[in-house]
């Protein structure tokens, strides 16, 4: 009876180890194989870190490597408000955090403290989880984050901890070694606050992952050449203790950050100071609705400066609004006399037409095609040179007829216009330019005065600069290279030009008839130089709205190269509603001489020899004359 009694009880407990076992088995299978891919994230999540490494972002510069945009260094501040959520030895630890650093960080104590609140609530998972991470303030310097290091380390000792025990003294000073922490990220700046601002552009923080957000461009340079500004980011990853500090013996991965290339323009900082300088004096006087100014070497396409007003300053982003279109390049408007240098250069460069031919202007009104023609004078006849001294209206149409449509159309499309220049800009139009199909009958006489067509004033500015260029089209430079932070040339940009629009003799021809505009019988002699021979054109276009022209609403501009006979630069001035005054060569005229002087002195420009000797001759004259 007993043998049989001891042998159940055997029997059971071997059954009940049998069972003990083959749970413990079905347990360690259950970790170690059918869970182990999820377990094993999570030990990652709990023990692996990755600490990213920002890029520092490359600088915008000018011709000569000044700064006009850059990065510095700050911090991205944050707390693990997790870390506050169990019981610890101050009842709320979160406002005495945040009574010591709002001073610091310039927040608002309150809404500082509620950031440090514990939140609980369940993920995507369902899981009941507790903030973490959270950012308490971006683009801290390293001088504020250094006073926050202390005032935390600080902190335990402002506590009266009178009648504490040892362990929790220490759990208050590890609390306030794990709470707060911060990131090293860069903040952008602008040395020259709104110079350039619409060429160079601005960047924006993007939301990311990591506390150290990237910086994307959003305009400009910026964002043109944003993927060589930002470089590629490094990080670590390696195991952290409980406070999520990272254990360097532990290391596993360690990718260096890339930073980002320096980007050097053309742009010359001087020569962009005294065009916006001259831009700005003269909206102040006849406070058109915009202006705009360009500035380039009609050699190579380089431009060196490029400026549009009103502007903007990219270090206080709530200024940015409209503000930062570049009208230079977005925005399109009928040329008006201006682009009578297509139709004259065609005519000279087919052999329809010699300066000296002379064409009746019919006293100031032309019907044609059941329109009527008007010039701003009542003139008889004039030379074809002539009509762009006087800026006729009627004779340009009448050299348009006598070159045709297809001939007009084919040379307005070699200069430039209905295309994009290839700027490596951000929203550059591309300007109207119909095919000769679907031109009205009047349009061969209203395109040669610059009507029923539209352009950017970069394409009239890079127009007149290939007749400076002996009629080669040169493609529009903004950036001259690519560098790394040491100043190694990565990637040098070289002028390219575009097409030969018209012979050499024709630029020459269309030089002398250009002269004739700065005279005292032409259009604009107030943008005569006094060492300069200067060659230029007019431009004074009614606006359309709504596809018809408005009264009293106008475009004046003014473009011109000097020296006239070896030009340097190439200037062009437009102003967009000008209220006092509004014919090109009298509002816009003036602030090409300003810029053109600013730019001849800074640059070393030698004197026309010819100009020279007149005002030598001017001068003895003047001293005999005093003396006798």
């Amino acid at each position: 009876m007993n043998n049989k009694l001891q042998l159940r009880r055997a029997l059971l407990l071997m059954l009940f180890l049998g069972v003990m076992f083959a749970g413990l088995a079905y347990r360690l299978v259950d970790l170690q194989v059918l869970r182990h891919d999820e377990l094993s994230r999570l030990a990652e999540k709990n023990t692996d870190k990755t600490f990213w490494q920002a890029a520092r972002r490359g600088d915008i510069l000018d011709v000569n490597g000044n700064p006009l945009a850059t990065s510095v260094p700050v911090r991205t501040v944050w707390a693990n408000p997790s870390l506050l959520a169990s019981e610890h030895v101050l009842a709320n630890p979160g406002p005495v955090f945040a009574h010591a650093l709002a001073p610091l960080l310039q927040m608002d104590e309150t809404k500082l403290s509620q950031k440090l609140s514990p939140i609980i609530y369940r993920n995507k998972k369902g899981e009941i989880v507790t903030n973490e991470d959270v950012v308490l303030k971006r683009e801290v310097s390293e001088d504020t984050w250094q006073q926050i290091l202390t005032a935390v380390k600080t902190l335990p000792a402002t506590v009266n901890q009178a009648g504490w025990r040892r362990s929790e003294c220490m759990t208050l000073t590890n609390l306030c070694k794990s709470v707060v922490g911060a990131d090293a990220a860069q903040m952008r700046t602008y040395p020259n606050g709104s110079l350039a601002s619409q060429v160079i552009g601005f960047v924006e923080s993007s939301d990311t992952t990591n506390h150290a957000p990237n910086l994307i461009g959003y305009d400009g340079v910026e964002r043109s050449f944003n993927s060589k500004l930002s470089g590629v980011d490094g990080w670590r990853v390696t195991e952290a203790d409980h406070s999520q500090h990272e254990l360097v013996a532990w290391r596993d991965e360690d990718v260096g950050a890339r930073d980002g290339l320096n980007v050097v323009l053309t742009i010359d900082s001087a020569i962009q100071h005294i065009v916006e300088a001259a831009l700005v004096e003269a909206a102040e006087k006849h406070t058109p609705k915009s202006i705009t100014g360009i500035v380039i070497r009609p050699r190579t396409g380089e431009i060196l400066a490029m400026a549009s007003l009103p502007d903007y300053d990219a270090n206080n982003l709530n200024t940015v609004t409209t503000n930062t279109r570049n009208r230079v390049i977005t925005d399109i408007v009928e040329p008006g006399s201006t682009f009578k240098i297509v139709v004259l250069s065609g005519a000279l460069n087919n052999g329809i037409v010699k300066l000296t031919d002379e064409f009746y202007c019919e006293q100031g009104h032309f019907a044609f095609a059941g329109r009527v023609l008007h010039d701003h004078e009542a003139f008889g006849n004039l030379t074809a040179e002539g009509i762009i001294t006087h800026s006729s209206n009627i004779g340009a149409a009448k050299i348009g007829i006598k070159l045709g449509a297809d001939n007009l159309y084919d040379y307005a499309c070699d200069y430039g216009f209905g295309q994009a220049t290839g700027i490596p800009l951000p929203g550059e139009m591309r300007g109207i330019l119909y095919p000769v199909k679907k031109w009205s009958k009047v349009s061969i006489a209203q395109i040669p005065m610059g009507h029923g067509v539209a352009v950017t004033r970069l394409q009239m500015a890079m127009a007149m600069a290939a007749i400076a260029n002996n009629g080669l089209l040169m493609r529009p430079m903004i950036v001259s290279r690519l560098q790394d932070r040491d100043g190694r040339v990565i990637e040098q940009y070289e002028p390219q030009s575009v097409r030969q629009v018209i012979r050499p003799e024709t630029s020459r021809e269309m030089v002398t008839a250009l002269k004739t505009v700065v005279t005292r019988d032409g259009t604009s002699p107030e943008a005569a130089m006094k060492n300069y021979v200067v060659a230029g054109k007019t431009g004074t276009a009614q606006k359309v709205e709504g596809g018809t022209y408005v009264s009293g609403k106008y475009i004046s501009s003014f473009i011109g190269f000097f020296p006239a006979d070896n030009p340097e630069l190439c200037i062009a001035v437009v102003m967009d509603e000008p209220k006092e005054g509004y014919y090109g060569g009298k509002v816009c005229g003036p602030v090409f001489r300003e810029i053109a002087e600013g730019c001849a002195s800074y640059l070393n420009i030698p004197p026309d020899p010819s100009l020279m000797a007149t005002n030598e001759q001017a001068l003895v004259a003047q001293t005999f004359s005093g003396k006798f």
